[in-house]
């Protein structure tokens, strides 16, 4: 069988009614993929080998006294290093606007005005000189990239880096914004969402909600009470971005009940909340602060609900509330059935979910337990499509890492797929359904990957046995055919890497 005659039967959705592999279940529904030796791991219980992971402590965290990841700075330390770098090309720039018209001038000359010099020649570049060095913002992303990618390749299932790429998804900035946020986007994930990935889900929304990332990309910093001092003095006014996103996309979701009186009434609620700039007039520059000044003054009404004049505790109160609301717990669970069991989860595995959420007051160790537990889970047949993210990292386990400390080629088949990393189309993030990345084009291009990861890979053992250890018997006797009568170890490699087993989810 040729490679291309994958493509079909990929765009295609498994139509087994047998229960799923347990060990695909772990490994893909639930992780990034298999191992070699992964399976044997398992002992005969799926189950627990998935909560073992959600009973160790601090293992979302990526740690800064971690010498591997010593190219990491915290978000604030980050965006004074955008900050100054973007003073710094504003002043190259301005130098390079005083000099243009001597330079034109020069050009401009005749060549008789300067007896016995004929016209020369652009001088050749200078061997030996070194690149121009990158920007301070793209080496940050770089080491953010690797530290993220290094997470998802070491993980044993990889349940809880699923769940964190889940919730950055959900909380989701993008790089596009402005070079703030490519500067900060690694540390938001880090900060705002590892910590709290297997806590309290109010904990997490406020974490997110204070993030300098999140309050630069929803251009809270440009919300101004009408009636606050700032807003009377210059004559500015709200952004209503935030508290339209955290309503309809972070909490409660679409047609759940809040009206446009509500998100103008929470933008108010929100004003204030700002990032410091780099005059550092409000507090340390690229550092989530509360300008007083900013804040419209006075009681506010949201969902029905009087929220006192605070200051900054209006909008944390606010936000406590909307994080235990129960379209909440509705929104939230109908997401996570989605990402982990099917792109139409059936209504009852909704709200047993929805349940946990509110029993547990957000736990969402406990929501990630729940859903180990769901007999959905285990008895839905695999038929989501590997996101790229998911698809990459299972690659990596695979066959290898790819090239040491370099991210570049992981980052570049992201962008190629459609996901590149931290940067969704909107601030609704990347697309979680199947039919999102089972284009034509994209299997051409699962492929053209498939072969570039099989070609890297120095040593390839028996591709038979790599499919034993990776699939096991789940593997159709199309796919075992494909595999023996590949026409060198490479191939079967990536007619493994392009297999509907190893893509599906």
């Amino acid at each position: 069988m040729r490679l291309q005659q994958w493509r079909a039967d990929l765009a295609v959705p498994a139509s087994n009614s047998l229960p799923p592999d347990p060990a695909l279940v772990v490994f893909n529904r639930f992780g990034f993929g298999a191992t070699p030796g992964d399976r044997e791991m398992l002992a005969g219980d799926p189950r627990g080998y998935l909560k073992m992971e959600l009973r160790q402590a601090d293992i979302a965290m990526i740690s800064l006294d971690d010498p591997a990841y010593a190219g990491l700075l915290g978000s604030t330390p980050a965006i004074q290093a955008s900050m100054a770098a973007n003073f710094q090309r504003k002043l190259d720039r301005m130098a390079a606007a005083a000099a243009q018209p001597a330079t034109a001038s020069a050009q401009a000359m005749p060549a008789q005005d300067t007896p016995g010099m004929a016209a020369q020649p652009m001088p050749a570049p200078t061997p030996g000189v070194k690149p121009a060095v990158p920007p301070v913002e793209a080496t940050l992303f770089r080491a953010e990239a690797q530290a993220r990618f290094d997470k998802a390749i070491r993980a044993k299932a990889g349940f809880v880096e699923r769940l964190v790429c889940f919730w950055s998804n959900h909380f989701c900035v993008s790089v596009a914004k402005d070079n703030i946020v490519r500067a900060s986007a690694g540390a938001f994930e880090r900060e705002a969402i590892r910590p709290f990935v297997l806590g309290r889900f109010a904990d997490m929304l406020l974490a997110v909600e204070h993030h300098p990332a999140m309050l630069f990309y929803l251009d809270n910093q440009q919300s101004v009470g009408p009636d606050s001092r700032a807003g009377k003095n210059r004559k500015r006014g709200l952004n209503e971005n935030l508290a339209r996103e955290i309503l309809e996309l972070h909490t409660l979701g679409v047609g759940s009940g809040y009206g446009q009186a509500d998100v103008t009434s929470f933008a108010r609620i929100l004003t204030g909340w700002t990032m410091a700039g780099r005059e550092g007039r409000l507090g340390e520059p690229g550092s989530a602060v509360f300008n007083a000044n900013a804040h419209e003054p006075g009681d506010a009404v949201l969902l029905g609900k009087t929220y006192p004049a605070g200051g900054m505790g209006q909008a944390e109160a606010a936000l406590n509330d909307i994080a235990r609301h129960p379209a909440t717990a509705q929104h939230i669970a109908t997401k996570l059935a989605r990402h982990f069991i099917a792109d139409t989860p059936p209504p009852a595995t909704i709200a047993r979910l929805a349940k946990v959420f509110t029993k547990t007051d957000g736990n969402l160790r406990a929501l990630a337990g729940a859903l180990v537990d769901m007999p959905e889970a285990w008895s839905t047949p695999l038929t989501k499509m590997r996101s790229p993210f998911d698809y990459v990292a299972a690659i990596r386990r695979a066959a290898g890492p790819g090239p040491a400390n370099d991210p570049g080629q992981s980052l570049g088949w992201l962008s190629a797929l459609g996901e590149p990393l931290w940067q969704p189309p909107g601030p609704n993030g990347f697309s979680d359904g199947a039919d999102g990345w089972a284009s034509a084009e994209g299997m051409k291009i699962r492929l053209d990957i498939a072969w570039q990861a099989a070609r890297q890979v120095r040593e390839i053992g028996n591709p038979n046995d790599m499919l034993d250890a990776l699939i096991g018997p789940a593997a159709s006797p199309e796919t075992r055919q494909a595999i023996a009568r590949a026409e060198s170890k490479q191939q079967g490699l990536a007619l493994l890497l392009m297999a509907p087993e190893f893509q599906r989810r």
